[in-house]
């Protein structure tokens, strides 16, 4: 059983997401931010273009929406087995059933005393909003932790976004409860492979977070 313990409630926001993948929150005084994944994906991904432009529009789409599913599902089982639900691997298609066994004794073994999970989180200094995976101890240690799924073994520098995407929450946390989480840890459940642990430090992707943000300023339509 995975005990709860965050030190304040949170507020939920509200987000609307638009055609062309963009999102949106609402804070409570009605001020609009864009979703993290926003701002980041603002930057060209030149891997991915390349990739796209080898296999073709529809094989891309076709990879890519088996994965986001994939994901979506290996996602809600996390949370669901988190929340210390019984039946959590009701109903859940094989492939993601499979992801996600492959990556619980790793939860069983590191994470404890959960604070927040699926929680909306939102900086007006760094204009972005965005929902984090879970805010919980890491062999003791409070960091941010975020749950991904890849069809293929990880290497750090294809993955930058990620370490990104993490610090944000935890810059976010900082400002909305004076709380710093110095700790991000990305828990990666591979498809036929064993699972990938990153641990890294806040404070080392704070500059590149500043570079990937002034980007999206510059060039947002």
């Amino acid at each position: 059983m995975f005990n709860f313990c965050p030190p304040v409630d949170l507020s939920d926001l509200n987000s609307e997401t638009f055609p062309d993948g963009k999102r949106y929150y609402t804070l409570p005084d009605g001020t609009r931010l864009p979703s993290v994944t926003t701002v980041l994906g603002a930057r060209p991904k030149e891997a991915l273009m390349k990739w796209r432009k080898e296999v073709g529009e529809a094989q891309a789409n076709a990879v890519t929406k088996k994965a986001t599913s994939r994901g979506t599902n290996m996602h809600k089982l996390c949370e669901d087995y988190i929340n210390n639900k019984d039946d959590f691997l009701k109903g859940v298609m094989p492939d993601a059933q499979e992801m996600f066994l492959s990556i619980k004794p790793i939860i069983d073994k590191h994470i404890t005393d959960i604070w927040y999970q699926e929680s909306a989180l939102y900086s007006k200094t760094l204009g972005m909003a965005g929902r984090v995976d879970l805010i919980a101890h890491w062999d003791g240690v409070l960091s941010i932790i975020d749950f991904k799924t890849s069809n293929k073994i990880k290497k750090r520098e294809y993955i930058l976004d990620y370490f990104l995407q993490e610090t944000s929450y935890s810059l976010m946390l900082e400002e909305m409860i004076n709380i710093p989480v110095n700790q991000i840890v990305t828990l990666i459940s591979v498809a036929d492979e064993k699972p990938q642990v990153f641990i890294e430090k806040t404070e080392d992707h704070i500059d590149d977070l500043a570079q990937a943000i002034d980007y999206y300023n510059k060039n947002k339509k």
